[in-house]
């Protein structure tokens, strides 16, 4: 059995739940956007970030999740995929996960507005429900992951680069996204 899968074999109900409210909270009015949506979802990775906030919560919870366990795994989702298509733009990448990516099959224009859409759905799906502790979570992750990404420019330009420096960048870019996940996994149980 492939370690993912180990991982996995605790939550695979949870995951499973989590497949079709993820895929819900990427709906719009607008069929282009419906399509790209789709597209994302149909080539998707290990979804690890989800993982994590499932993993966390039960372990915290007597093996059980709620509702909120769900928006939480939802908002990291919908941001990290945000994240990741906006950094296709960044790094002028033509390719996801062995697919094409967004810009290269719908332009830099519309991957950057798809990504900001992602964003915002993050966003309002934890204000829409006064989920305000988790939406200050995902926040400092995003500022600490933009930060990370700016540094990396910076000291790339610079060539200066440290050993302390490059193991901020790598703390800011995805240990923080990580530690965000467990965290969210941890408040969405916690009581109110």
């Amino acid at each position: 059995m492939k370690i993912v899968s180990q991982i996995k074999e605790p939550i695979n109900r949870e995951m499973d739940l989590f497949e079709t409210k993820f895929r819900e909270s990427m709906t719009s009015k607008v069929a282009l956007l419906n399509r790209i949506t789709y597209y994302i979802v149909n080539r998707k990775g290990k979804q690890m970030r989800p993982m994590f906030v499932f993993l966390t919560a039960k372990l915290l919870n007597n093996g059980e999740v709620n509702e909120r366990t769900y928006r939480g795994a939802s908002v990291i989702e919908l941001i990290h995929t945000a994240t990741l298509v906006h950094d296709d733009v960044v790094d002028e990448s033509d390719k996801r996960r062995g697919f094409f990516s967004i810009n290269a099959l719908w332009k830099n224009k519309i991957a950057v507005l798809v990504g900001d859409y992602l964003l915002s759905k993050g966003l309002l799906l934890s204000i829409d429900h006064g989920d305000f502790d988790l939406l200050r979570i995902i926040s400092v992750a995003v500022r600490e992951m933009s930060e990370g990404e700016l540094l990396q420019i910076e000291k790339a330009r610079r060539l200066d680069i440290t050993e302390d420096i490059y193991y901020d960048i790598i703390r800011q870019k995805t240990a923080t996204l990580i530690a965000a996940c467990c965290s969210l996994g941890a408040c969405s149980v916690k009581p109110r």
